[in-house]
């Protein structure tokens, strides 16, 4: 099975004419950047959370109570 490449939609406004092309190399390439990046703060916004959970759970707060408490 052949990797496809990634295809790129555009729609004109105007017309509601649609074109679909092949993605360039530089477009594909910015889209692994950003997929990456996307991974990393999802990650980063994970951690904090656990972060949150680890102080609620020494303090010996429920998500709620911690939610009523920060507002």
């Amino acid at each position: 099975m052949t990797k496809s490449k990634p295809q790129i939609k555009t729609v004109d406004c105007t017309t509601g004419e649609e074109t679909i092309r092949d993605a360039t190399a530089e477009e594909i390439a910015q889209m692994e950047l950003d997929a990456k990046e996307a991974l990393s703060i999802r990650a980063q916004a994970q951690a904090k959370i656990a972060e949150k959970q680890a102080i609620a759970d020494r303090l010996g707060l429920t998500a709620d109570e911690l939610k009523l408490l920060l507002g």
